[in-house]
């Protein structure tokens, strides 16, 4: 036996090539190892998207040059870069006015969102009585229903978040509900053979496995409620030096102010992705451990 082992660690050897540990360690750890290759990785993932941005911006610049485009028709990137900077103060009061509401409709959202689709989910009754009139609601444009809400509670910043709220509560109800009605019916059986309460099931069970429906309805509530609060803005927007981005928009397009109104427009989309990514990490971060969706995976 000892011969035969003897044997197959000599075929060992010459297949795989024995190293020193240290050598390996080094690599994998050390200035050349993972940091090094994920530094790589990221700056080719990353490369792509920034030369097409640089190509982008670049035509647009030459080619508006080119053709001596007014920048009341279309500015050139500098001309946009440039009006933001000389009403920086502005943007950025505009921006803050804007974050506090979207960010106030979109916690309301999930509050109100989450507990509706555990109330409908733990009675099939209320379900089927309830949910189509939510479905009702959700068909109803908006812009038709902002003048009622600004009777009900006024012009100004509690309009403007009763908007974005309604924007974006109905994506959290529904992805949370058919996140609790996805449960497995043999882990539900499970906790009904061990006496758990309906409570107890709910709580430690269909939450739980809800919560990657939940993320998605987060991510889409998020990105909606900074459009809800823009277009409340619109409507029930108080002007003066608190305005938010909608009103700063409203005010540039009718001066023709257009390298400003394309730096209010850049302003809210990137506020929309700052949104978009807190969620995403904050998503990879509760999900990682244990959920597919959000698991690295090994090549």
């Amino acid at each position: 036996m000892a011969m035969e082992n003897s044997h197959l660690q000599r075929l060992a050897d010459e297949i795989y090539p024995a190293r020193p540990r240290a050598a390996w360690t080094y690599k994998l750890d050390g200035p050349g190892g993972r940091g090094t290759a994920a530094l790589k990785d990221a700056f080719w993932r990353m490369l792509p998207p920034l030369a097409a941005f640089v190509v982008f911006i670049g035509g647009w610049e030459i080619i508006v040059k080119l053709l001596n485009v007014p920048p009341y028709l279309l500015p050139k990137p500098s001309d946009i870069w440039k009006a933001g900077v000389e009403n920086a103060g502005g943007l950025w009061v505009s921006v803050y006015t804007t974050i506090s509401e979207a960010v106030l409709g979109f916690l309301l959202s999930i509050a109100a969102g989450v507990s509706g689709a555990i109330l409908l989910a733990s009675s099939k009754m209320i379900e089927k009585s309830v949910y189509p009139y939510a479905i009702i609601l959700q068909t109803i444009p908006i812009v038709a229903v902002a003048p009622i809400i600004v009777i009900w509670f006024g012009a100004g910043m509690n309009a403007i978040v009763i908007i974005a709220f309604l924007i974006g509560f109905f994506p959290m109800l529904s992805n949370t509900l058919i996140g609790l009605n996805s449960t497995d019916h043999n882990m539900k059986n499970l906790f009904y053979l061990y006496n758990a309460s309906p409570l107890q099931t709910m709580w430690k069970l269909r939450i739980p496995a809800a919560l990657p429906y939940i993320v998605a309805g987060l991510k889409i509530s998020c990105t909606l409620a900074v459009i809800g609060a823009i277009v409340g803005e619109y409507i029930a927007g108080i002007g003066g030096g608190k305005g938010g981005l909608g009103y700063a928009i409203t005010v540039a397009a009718a001066r023709l102010q257009t390298p400003y109104l394309f730096a209010c427009g850049l302003s809210a989309s990137a506020l929309g992705i700052a949104f978009f990514l807190l969620v995403n990490g904050f998503s990879k971060w509760m999900l990682s451990s244990w959920h597919e969706s959000e698991m690295r995976t090994e090549n």
